[in-house]
């Protein structure tokens, strides 16, 4: 992980002042670049901003200048794309993390490293607070406060949106009074993209009756101009781990990036529903993860050759658990780790191969193998080669049934 830190002072907007030291999540958005002149002006405070990449297609050195033309004291870019990808996407993927059976948690699983990374540049230049741009209405408040809290219980949390209560055409008109470098004709969709997936909110898509149109959508394509043939995909894990595409050894990072190019291409990967957030509220959340869903339905797939009945239902259990905690905040809560340590175990010798088919928008297992897996060929076949003594179910039977049939004796004699 490659950190660059980018220090100027601007003739325009000095360093310094009788104010507090804050380090700020900068995205390069509107919401943000207006906070960094508010915070200067409310709190006479000095702003070093911080900007995570972790796999979103931005401009970086722009958002640096944009920063800096904002009142920026330093900003900081911090490369953690292979980072997010092997230690948060593949947790992810081995936890079958879908939230709500939907959400892969692209969003939801990049605040917690990117908070990470605001705090260790408050830290090392001396700051007495950090800020987000998080709403009061969403969740992403609770990603950011919880992991700064947890991290740096002793610096302040800022969240100028929950405490300015402008809205977006209050925020337009700051940003031109004082001449700030914002576009106000950018897209009416606010959307929020890393390597695991792109998020996207506000506009018609408010309302959940109207269907989304093909302006919003980035990496999936539109049926009409997907392929007419079928494309075939081979993905080869190890240890639960996807480390090869079509035989080929890759890493984490541009095995995701490569499959989210195939299933986007083949018109797959959209979830369109309505969620829970944390607060209260029902929101309608719109997203575009092909790689997300090719891969965690891959790995399920390829866990059922591999852990028995039992295993598998109480790890839907655990599953469902993580996935709570990732979207609800709480990765830095001692149960995501305690709970990670059951999914690493269930994990072991957990290898094989998935071969999954893709066309106009669906995405079919075809096949799947596994390296000593527990199913058995052998023991299930009908053919005279089967090596079960099938003599063996009558009794099984039988004392399966016993605890039925003693409940309708007992219901008999009560009739």
């Amino acid at each position: 992980m490659s950190v660059k830190i980018l220090r100027r002072t601007l003739k325009n907007h000095p360093v310094g002042g009788s104010g507090v030291k804050i380090a700020l999540a900068y995205s390069g958005g509107l919401d943000t670049t207006v906070m960094i002149r508010w915070l200067k002006d409310r709190y006479k405070a000095e702003v070093h901003t911080v900007t995570v990449d972790v796999g979103q297609e931005e401009d970086f050195e722009e958002i640096a200048e944009k920063a800096y033309k904002s009142g920026a004291s330093t900003h900081t870019n911090v490369d953690a794309k292979e980072r997010f990808a092997e230690e948060y996407v593949s947790r992810a993927i081995k936890a079958n993390a879908l939230y709500q059976g939907e959400y892969p948690l692209s969003s939801a699983l990049s605040r917690p490293l990117i908070a990470e990374e605001v705090v260790k540049v408050a830290l090392r230049e001396g700051c007495d607070a950090v800020a987000h741009g998080c709403t009061g209405k969403g969740n992403d408040q609770l990603r950011f406060d919880t992991t700064f809290a947890a991290l740096a219980p002793h610096l302040k949390i800022f969240a100028p949106v929950r405490e300015w209560n402008m809205n977006r055409d209050d925020e337009i008109e700051y940003a031109l009074e004082h001449n700030l470098p914002i576009n106000p004709r950018k897209s009416r969709f606010s959307v929020d993209e890393n390597l695991w997936g792109r998020s996207i909110e506000a506009g018609e898509l408010e309302d959940p009756w109207v269907e989304v149109p093909e302006e919003a959508y980035k990496l999936v394509t539109p049926l009409s101009k997907t392929p007419d043939k079928a494309e075939e995909v081979v993905i080869g894990f190890e240890n639960g781990v996807p480390v090869s595409l079509n035989g080929t050894r890759m890493d984490m990072l541009n095995l995701v990036r490569e499959l989210n190019h195939i299933g986007g291409r083949h018109g797959y990967g959209l979830v369109d529903h309505v969620e829970d957030r944390v607060i209260g509220l029902k929101s309608r959340e719109v997203y575009e993860l092909p790689a997300a869903l090719i891969l965690i339905k891959a790995h399920r797939d390829l866990e059922k050759l591999f852990l028995g009945r039992r295993f598998q239902a109480f790890k839907q259990i655990v599953d469902t658990a993580w996935a709570d905690l990732v979207y609800s905040g709480l990765w830095a809560d001692p149960l995501r780790k305690a709970l990670d340590s059951f999914i690493d175990m269930s994990q072991r010798g957990v290898d094989g191969e998935v071969k999954i088919r893709l066309f106009k928008g669906t995405m079919r297992i075809v096949g799947r193998r596994g390296v000593n897996p527990m199913y058995s060929k052998e023991a299930i076949t009908y053919s005279r080669e089967s090596i079960f003594d099938q003599k063996a179910g009558e009794g099984f039977s039988k004392i399966w049934a016993l605890e039925t049939l003693l409940s309708s004796l007992r219901e008999r004699k009560g009739g």
